[in-house]
């Protein structure tokens, strides 16, 4: 995708708070140190769209950014070990949950694993509750740069066998040499080309 334009929209925790549903939307998922922010800003070619952080489970709301006045991409708050209040990290749960199950133009989520770790029991019940209601998905594995090219293939072997997952749902990424990039996009816009398809037949 050629990116002419990215602009930071709002951040929300409730629908209150989510811009009008006019536009199709590509959510961005994952563990709090999985490279998200990272990926999200080399998408777009940005450098700083989306704040990066050392600290895991800095970003504590749903962001919403629009890209070429026709996309909107929404980073998920992180799930996992994020050093935040015990307060903050209940809160997560219900706020995704709620976006995810609710927002009528949610066309795709990208489910982000890193290359060196085996998915966790949270990455699986991400997978299957986004399939139970029928959420398109696409796994994206990063840090590809931080492995050789054996080790990729072993674990990706290992988490496509957690993860129940097919060759084709996956990519591979890096945000250091941005390999994938060209890729994720691909798939990005292959689903929401089907999920349009669909919506015309079902209108029909």
């Amino acid at each position: 995708m050629n990116i002419t334009n990215a602009e930071f929209v709002t951040s929300g925790t409730r629908p209150a708070h989510f811009p009008p549903a006019e536009f199709p939307e590509v959510a961005f998922a994952g563990r709090s140190n999985v490279g998200k922010s990272s990926l999200i800003n080399i998408l777009v070619n940005r450098k700083s769209l989306v704040r990066t952080s050392s600290t895991p489970g800095r970003t504590q709301l749903i962001n919403f950014f629009l890209v070429n006045g026709s996309l909107m991409l929404v980073d998920l708050p992180g799930y996992g070990f994020a050093k935040v209040p015990l307060a903050v990290k209940k809160e997560w749960g219900p706020m995704v949950e709620t976006y995810l199950s609710t927002r009528t133009n949610l066309g795709c989520v990208v489910l982000i694993l890193d290359v060196r770790r085996i998915p966790t029991e949270e990455d699986q019940l991400m997978l299957q509750w986004l399939r139970a209601y029928n959420v398109p998905v696409l796994v994206v594995v990063t840090k590809c740069d931080k492995v050789s090219k054996n080790e990729r293939a072993r674990q990706a072997a290992v988490i496509a066998r957690t993860m129940g997952l097919s060759s084709d749902e996956m990519a591979f990424f890096s945000a250091l040499s941005k390999e994938g990039r060209d890729v994720v996009w691909a798939k990005i816009e292959a689903i929401l080309a089907a999920n349009r398809d669909e919506q015309e037949e079902s209108d029909e």
